[in-house]
């Protein structure tokens, strides 16, 4: 069953979503992950990274989405996405525009990766979040664009 949180607590739970993915310091990283996603949560990368895609090309098998599954193996991804987009201090992930609500309570956030020297934005992407009890995020189908 789907939880449909407030606006207010909404709002605080995608602040601290983006948060993760900025966060420098490790233990506050993985406080956050568990602050935000259910114990068995999970993120869908629905089109993978283009290495993934050109692999599955080059045997003529349809680019397989990664699912990613439970605190530890989100903190090993939001780990391996701040160590190549935002550590060396050129980039922020940033929340992009207001989230919507769709039927079925679930959640559509748009981010971008925005440069911290000139503002321009560096990349882009669509997570759909659905929430479970506690308004933990349960699923992230993610659509980087």
């Amino acid at each position: 069953m789907s939880y449909e949180p407030a606006d207010t607590e909404l709002k605080q739970l995608i602040d601290r979503w983006i948060a993760q993915w900025n966060e420098s310091r490790p233990d506050e990283r993985r406080r956050l992950i568990r602050e935000v996603w259910a114990e068995s949560g999970y993120q869908v990368m629905v089109n993978p990274p283009q290495g993934i895609r050109e692999t599955a090309a080059h045997y003529g098998v349809p680019a397989p989405s990664i699912e990613i599954r439970g605190h530890d193996a989100l903190y090993a991804r939001v780990t391996r996405a701040y160590e190549m987009f935002i550590a060396d201090g050129e980039y922020a992930f940033e929340q992009h525009g207001e989230a919507v609500r769709h039927p079925g309570a679930a959640v559509a956030l748009s981010w971008v990766m925005r440069s911290r020297a000139d503002g321009s934005i560096a990349g882009a992407g669509l997570d759909v979040l659905t929430f479970g009890p506690g308004g933990l995020v349960r699923t992230d189908h993610q659509f980087v664009a």
